[in-house]
Formats: C-alpha cells, structure tokens, sequence
C-alpha cells in the first residue's frame, strides 16, 4: 500500500488532494478541493480490494447515492462515489472543526453543552432513521463540532455499504481486518449488535448514550480496556449512573443516558425524536432539570387546570376506573416495568404420585422450550430453572440471581386422559402477582397445550413475537402418548448428566421409537446419547449420532437440538467446519434462548481460533444459564484458549466458589497454571481434578502433563503408564497421551499418538489448532502436514 503522504499534491478525478486528515476501517481521509465546484471536500480513498468487482462497485455506488439523499444540518453529506485507474473513493462534505473525541479530552462538558450538543446529534439520527437508513458505527471520531458549534455525524451509513461478511472490532479504533468480525467500535456497540443480531436504530440510540455519557463524564460507559472484560461489560454489566462520576449532572440528564443505554432495546427510546424531545425538555426556560419525569417515561403528563368540578370529575374516573393504571401511577400504586426477560419455575406435580415427578419436569422444560423461540424475549433454561425445585428462595432473590423481571409459577396435574397446566405470572422483584389462568386439555393434544400456555404468557407480557414465531408456537401435532411419556422419561433421565442416567435415558428412546419410529423428538434423543456418551469410541458413536439427528431433522427441522448435534459431529467427527457452522448457526436462530446450543457453538469458535466471537456466545449462554457450573467453567476454557490464562484462573476460582469441588473448573485452573509456569498450583488442581473424576482419563492426562513439564519426568511416566493399561479395557483417546509425551519433549513419539489419534478420528483433534499443550510439536513438518489433513482454517 502507499505511503499515507502518496496522494498529498495529486489530482483524483477533478479533486485536488491538499491533506490526509483522518483514518478508519475503510480507507484514508484527506481534504481536497473541488477544482470544479470551487469548494473544500473530505475525499475518502478505499483501501485495495475493499471492493472486489464491478457488481460491488455498482452496489456500493447505489448506497452512496442513496446516503447523499440525507441532507440535514446535522449529518455531513455524502456527495458522490467514483473509481479512477483502480482506486475507489468517496466524495463528502468537508466539515471543518474538532472532533467530540478532541472535545471531550479536556474533561466533561457542562451539562447545558450536553443537552444542547445531544439534541443536534438525536434529530440528526431522527432524520436518517425516516430514511431506513442507521449509521452502525457512532463514536466520538465520527461527529465533528464547526466553528459555529453545531454538531455533525460524519460516515453515516458507511458501515453499511460494505455488508462486510468478515470484520472485527477493537477497543479504540474501530474496525479491523480479521476474519469473523462485527462492524463497528467496541466501547459503542450496542449488545445485539456485539452480538452479530440484527440491529435497527436502537442501536444508534444505545450509541448516541454512550456519546452523552462520554460527554457528561468525561470518560467511557464501559471503561475496560481489555476486550474480553468489555465484551462482559456490555452485555451484562450496567454501566455506572453517571452522577457517580461527575456530581455536579441533573438526574434527570442521567435518567435519559441510562435509558438509552438499556441493554435490552425494548427498554431504551424506541425512537430518537422520542430522545430529541426529553433532551430539548431540558433546555425549556423555567424547567428545573432535577424535576423532568423519571427515566422511562419518554413524555410527559399534562393536566390543563380549568373547573374544580372537571378535576374532580377526572379524579373519580381514575380512582373508580383505574383507566390504563393511571390511579396506580398518581396515588403510589404498585407498578412495574415491561417484563421483557423470565424463568419458568418447576410446575408443581399436583397428582399426588411421585411417579409422575418426571411428567412435570417434563412439562416444565417444554414451556420454556417454546417461550425460547421468542427472540425478543430471554427465557433462562431449564437446567438453572431446576434448581430451584429443591432450594426454595424469595422472587426478589430469583430475580436478583437470575437477572429477570418476570417468574412463571404454576402446577400440572394429569387425571385419566386430561391434563391440567395452572400458571401465575409474577413481577419478580416485587412479587406481585400480574396474571393467572388454567388451561385443560386431552393428553393426545399435549403439545398444543403447550403451546397455548406459552402463548398466552407471550400475549400477556406484550412481547414481540414475529410471525414465524407464532406459527412455531401455534404448530402442534397430536402425538401417540405412550410414546410421549416414554420420551419424557428419557428427558429426565438425561438432564441428570450422569453415565449411568445416560443409558437409562436410551432405554426410553429406545422404547419410544419401538412404538413410534418417526418420533423425531425420540430419535433427536439417541442422537444426543451418541453423542454425549464416553462408552464408545469416535468411530462407532459418531456415526450412530449423526444418523440419528439427520433421521429427526429429516421429519421436523425446526428441532434445534438435534441441529446442535449435527454441528457437533460435523464439527469433532467429520472435520466439517463450514457444515458445522451452518448448524451451530441454525441450531440458535430456531431457538435463540438454548444455551447449550450458544455454548457448544463457543467451544467450535475457541477450536477456530476465534477467541471473541467464542467469548460472545459463552457468555450469551451464560446469560441463559447463569446458575451451570458447566458453563460457568467453559466460560474460564473460552479464556485459556483465547490464551488468557490470568482471566481464565480468575472466571474457574468464581466457579470454585459456587461449588468447590467442581471438576471441570479445577481442570482448567490446573492448565491456566501449566500455561503460565506456575507448577505447584498446576499439580495441585490437576490432582483434585483427577481424583474428583474417578481417574478419568482425560484429567489424568493433564495431571501426567502437569508432571512432565515440572520435570517430574518418572511421574508423568506412571500417569503414560495407567493410561496405556487402561486403553486395553476402554476407548482412551490417542491425543491424550500425545499431550504427555509432548510435554517430556518426545516428540516422535508425540506424533507417533497424534497419528493414531487420525486414524481413529479423535474428536480432540479439533484442538490442534489452539491447544498450547500442541505447542511443542508445532515447528515440526510432520505437525504441519497432519494439520493439513484435517483441514483445520489457518
């Protein structure tokens, strides 16, 4: 590429380019002079290749022009695209002034510059979402202040032109050229956005708040600069009230940032002249900004004094009425906000036979099931709504500990061929009780049942359910019972997550198959076993799972379980990358609240080497499923092979401390230490990890690791020893002992087991790429050339 000064004298088109004065994702910025027109223009040069093609010059010169339609005082217009001898640039308004990133570097502003700066930058915003259009990356460096104290916002909609597949974002500067990246500016993107879902001008307004608070303060709203605790940040973390940053800030300024910067977007300003009105309130002549209406309301309610009598008429009416809850809002009445995230806690088993214990779990996991399929709703999962079966806590402490708003309580009682589902629903920081209904029908007409409860809990929160959603909810066929109990038992079996329970769990799918072969829900059963069970090996599970999960999605395809194990077997049997992905990626968009599916897509993307998108979709499971200790722990893995190791040790000791003798988070404290040199402490958790698994091998593998690499080389050759013996009697995966050897430096040996690894497609192959235990191996040609085999992405 040429040097930033190349182009500094030279004529593009009739554009005489006088100075760079800018930088960003997509190309340099210089000022130029319009030789034509007689005026000063910011000349945008792409980056090479940025444009690949005449049909992407044709579709990016469409979108400019459509950008140059924005003419308004307060966004920098976009006046032309064009292409000369091979270099893409962009023609725009030249704006001169400083940047607000300039402006803000000196310390807050005063609240007056805020508010007044805050209204031009929301009816700016207002004036491009009546075009459709959303600016996608709005920052400090890209609104300029003139001379005359107006506001620009510089690149609106630029983020957009390109439909980037591919982009990353860092914490300062915006886009960069990695694969599998979002667009955008990290400490600006709203949740959904980091998320990778579809976003519209929400968005921008979560943005315009993180500009108000950086104005107000003086610093970020979310102030971390490592990534990875930004990431966390973002999508879990409120950000500090403004007023504790700077005191001299009116409430009700605050009230309005913290609005914007609601995490879910129903919450914030739906719109941002809905944003330009509170903050132009403030500026009313008279107005005592400590006293506009608190943060929510959006608009104000006013009472025209006239006639005594009108005033009491009215004050009947609302008292007598309660007209849309108005007497509650005036007279101190309980209220609550829109519940917009719940739990469905286990329905009470009312039959009076604990035999049927599994009938309600049952019925418990498949409300959640369905409410899941809501995008626009959080469901936590059925296994963090388990717990509570047994510990009995407040709603307050539910809600606290879950991060809800609303709680389903209920109760299902089966009498002959009829079921009975009762349900509450309740606002969980307050415990009021808002709604409750009962619903009865035949057993055949089960999953209709279901559905209807689900829907009328939707319907009655007033959440936004798209129409797929609702025929996915309103979709139900009759099903053959004795199959659907047997399934059910399997179910239950299966989440005790034992082996034991796992094959007892096949022995009901088994069953119910034998009286319904197209039991999709039965068959998608058996391919979860195959799946999840240590009993076999690779090449004969593997195989068993994947026809299962194929044979279920070939009769329903919307069952997004049976889609995450398709992507698990595509991904550690088959070596199918882009095949898993595919499924991963469907598995979450037919059921967006599924945490295993967002958890088991991290563990891919972490095996990808892609360490951000992988700390995205475990915390968004962790989101889901705040109370699993699997998750919590996989949280800490997602770090270490992001190589992390010191915010990997931190996340497995925060999973200690909800269980002490958690295997899976003693395990990876045991390889974080390993990583960073630290013996002692390595030896001592891999130990607790080896012995809290009965021997399990994979754990006995790291302990023989931890040995080696502490030079307790006679040691580390017992543990090779055991798991030698014991391949004998049971599948031990080949890489296993390649970790070993590596670590003692053997590294023909090493490879010697990593070949045997191919040869049985171990399914931890898939961790070559990221795995430091590997490390040793990786300048070896014979390392290079396995590699290529598997095809892992470079």
């Amino acid at each position: 590429m040429v040097e930033d000064t190349s182009l500094i004298g030279q004529t593009v088109s009739h554009y005489r380019i006088i100075e760079k004065i800018g930088s960003g994702g997509m190309g340099e910025v210089y000022r130029a002079h319009d030789e034509r027109l007689e005026r000063d223009i910011a000349l945008k040069v792409l980056h090479p290749g940025t444009l690949i093609g005449e049909a992407a010059r044709k579709r990016f010169r469409k979108e400019a022009l459509a950008l140059s339609k924005l003419n308004h005082p307060n966004i920098a217009t976009v006046h032309d695209f064009d292409t000369q001898e091979g270099v893409d640039f962009l023609i725009m308004e030249h704006v001169a002034g400083e940047t607000l990133s300039e402006k803000v570097d000196g310390g807050p502003l005063e609240e007056k510059e805020v508010v007044r700066l805050g209204v031009q930058l929301a009816e700016g915003l207002a004036a491009a979402h009546d075009q459709g259009i959303i600016h996608r990356d709005l920052k400090p460096g890209n609104t300029r202040l003139t001379a005359d104290g107006r506001l620009k916002i510089l690149d609106f909609g630029l983020a957009k032109l390109l439909h980037p597949p591919a982009e990353t974002t860092e914490t300062t500067t915006g886009i960069m050229d990695e694969p599998g990246a979002l667009v955008g500016t990290l400490p600006y993107m709203a949740p959904e956005q980091l998320r990778g879902a579809a976003v519209d001008e929400r968005a921008d307004i979560w943005s315009a708040g993180a500009l108000l608070y950086k104005m107000a303060t003086g610093r970020s709203a979310f102030p971390d600069t490592d990534s990875a605790k930004l990431i966390t940040s973002i999508l879990t973390i409120p950000p500090a009230p403004p007023r504790s940053v700077n005191q001299h800030l009116s409430s009700s300024l605050e009230n309005i940032i913290l609005k914007c910067l609601e995490k879910d977007p129903e919450h914030r300003y739906q719109f941002a002249n809905e944003l330009a009105v509170d903050l132009r309130r403030l500026l009313l002549p008279g107005t005592d900004p400590h006293r506009i209406a608190e943060r929510g309301s959006g608009m104000g309610v006013r009472i025209s004094l006239g006639a005594g009598v009108i005033v009491a008429v009215l004050l009947v009416l609302i008292l007598g009425l309660n007209v849309e809850g108005l007497r509650h809002r005036l007279f101190g009445g309980k209220t609550h906000t829109p519940i917009r995230s719940l739990v469905v806690l286990p329905l009470a088993n009312l039959s009076g036979d604990r035999e049927q214990e599994y009938f309600a779990d049952g019925m418990t996991e498949a409300v959640i099931t369905d409410l899941s399929k809501i995008r626009s709703l959080k469901v936590i999962s059925p296994a963090s709504s388990m717990k509570y079966k047994s510990e009995k806590k407040t709603f307050p402490e539910i809600s606290r500990e879950l991060g809800v708003d609303g709680i389903v309580q209920g109760s299902v009682m089966r009498v002959g061929n009829r079921v009975r589902i009762s349900t509450q629903l309740i606002y969980a920081t307050s415990g009021q009780h808002l709604w409750a209904e009962s619903y009865e029908r035949d057993f055949q007409d089960i999953l209709g049942l279901q559905g209807e409860v689900a829907q009328a809990i939707a319907n009655e929160i007033r959440v936004q359910v798209t129409p797929q959603e609702q025929a996915r909810l309103a979709t139900a066929q009759a099903v053959n019972t004795e199959a659907y109990q047997l399934y059910l038992k399997g179910r239950f079996f299966w989440s005790k997550a034992t082996e034991e329970d796992y094959r007892a769990s096949k022995k009901y799918f088994d069953r119910a198959l034998e009286i319904d072969p197209n039991y999709a829900r039965a068959l998608s059963g058996l391919a979860n076993y195959f799946w999840a069970t240590d009993e076999l090996s690779p090449q004969v599970a593997m195989p068993k799972a994947k026809e299962y999960a194929l044979r279920a999605l070939a009769i329903d395809d919307t069952l997004s379980d049976a889609h995450t194990t398709l992507a698990n077997v595509k991904f550690n049997a088959d070596w199918d990358w882009r095949g898993a992905e595919n499924q991963f990626q469907r598995a979450v968009e037919l059921n967006p609240n599924d945490a295993e599916g967002h958890r088991a897509y991290s563990v891919f993307l972490s095996a990808m080497g892609r360490p951000h998108e992988a700390l995205t979709e475990i915390q968004t499971a962790q989101h889901l499923d705040p109370l699993s200790l699997i998750t919590s722990s996989d949280v800490g893995w997602a770090y270490y092979f992001a190589r992390r190791y010191d915010r990997a040790i931190q996340q497995c000791q925060e999973t200690l401390e909800l269980d002490a003798n958690f295997v899976g988070a003693h395990d990876c404290l045991g390889s974080a230490y390993l990583a960073q040199g630290n013996y002692g402490e390595a030896i001592a958790e891999c130990q607790r990890a080896t012995i809290g698994s009965g021997n399990d091998f994979l754990r006995a593998a790291g302990l023989g690791r931890a040995y080696a690499r502490a030079g307790r080389t006679g040691k580390a050759k017992e543990v090779l020893q055991k798991l030698r013996a014991g391949s004998e009697h049971h599948y031990v995966p080949p890489y296993f002992l390649a970790t070993v050897y590596a670590a003692l430096g053997e590294t023909d040996k090493a490879l010697t087991w990593l070949e045997k690894a191919y040869d049985v497609r171990d399914t931890n192959l898939t961790w070559l790429k990221v795995d430091d235990a590997i490390d040793p191996l990786r300048s070896d040609a014979r390392f290079g050339e396995l590699l290529s085999r598997i095809g892992l992405p470079q």
